[in-house]
């Protein structure tokens, strides 16, 4: 995968209206948030821009879903976000783009009541089965692109990430309540969180995988010398050397003190990589 400043990213905004309810407890254990003393009802809106920076084409390709219910209508808000990051072509993103929640609904995505692990394996399933048909397709059609993926579902108000690559999510998260002890300023009060892990071949967890799988992690840190990241869709020629579309999962529930979540591409962390700075520039723009 041949490194380029070609970017994607989506940004999900996350408005809340306060009910009197029991607070709920947080999920993930590594994004802390205190509890709540009212549960918020929250509105979703979402955008996406893109930019193919040097490369001639552009191969990424977005999902922006307010309302995902599909065909599975039930009680719990249903909504989803996604950037598909691709390599050597577009056909695996936009292949992805086209299934993967498609895939996830089908694989028992709850729709009437929340069930954590429930959602986890339907997300865990999406992805495999994705990947499979997706692998058939491409050798039926001779190409061998790949894609990472970053990409969130909103459940009621859990929120889940699922990622594989170097594909990033980062939330927006008030370091206080807003309003509380006297700090009106909400720019001034956002803290960056890191929602995902980047999956590369050079790091141990990963490089001891493609091993055992019989490949190798060149001294330039690519898988085979080629490519740069160590899971994604698609990259057929590299399946059976440690290359596999597993995803990362987390969840946690949404309160007052979550404002938004942006989603990139490697194309925009690369060229400014800490994620606080990217928090920042949303907040003065919007």
């Amino acid at each position: 995968m041949e490194e380029s400043t070609e970017g994607k990213t989506v940004t999900v905004e996350l408005e809340s209206k306060k009910r009197e309810a029991d607070s709920k407890s947080e999920d993930l254990a590594d994004v802390p948030s205190k509890k709540p003393k009212t549960e918020a009802a929250f509105e979703i809106d979402a955008d996406a821009a893109d930019d193919k920076g040097s490369r001639l084409t552009m191969e990424d390709a977005w999902v922006v879903l307010s309302d995902a219910t599909l065909d599975y209508p039930g009680k719990l808000r249903c909504a989803h976000f996604a950037i598909y990051d691709g390599h050597g072509g577009r056909l695996a993103a936009e292949y992805a783009q086209k299934h993967l929640h498609v895939n996830v609904m089908s694989a028992g995505l709850p729709r009437e009541l929340l069930d954590v692990k429930a959602a986890k394996r339907a997300i865990l399933d999406g992805f495999r089965k994705t990947d499979e048909s997706l692998l058939q397709e491409s050798a039926e059609g001779g190409w061998q692109d790949g894609a990472t993926a970053v990409c969130v579902w909103v459940l009621g108000q859990k929120v889940f990430v699922a990622n594989i690559g170097d594909a990033k999510a980062v939330l927006a998260r008030s370091t206080i309540n807003d309003g509380s002890q006297g700090n009106s300023d909400g720019a001034h009060a956002l803290k960056a969180i890191v929602l995902t892990r980047e999956h590369k071949p050079i790091f141990p967890q990963e490089r001891a995988r493609i091993q055992k799988a019989g490949g190798v992690v060149s001294s330039n840190g690519r898988l085979q010398g080629r490519l740069e990241v160590s899971r994604g869709f698609g990259d057929r020629q590299f399946k059976k050397v440690g290359c596999i579309a597993t995803p990362d999962i987390h969840s946690f529930d949404l309160t007052e003190r979550e404002h938004f979540i942006i989603l990139g591409c490697d194309g925009l962390w690369g060229v400014c990589f800490l994620g606080s700075i990217i928090v920042l520039l949303v907040v003065l723009l919007v």
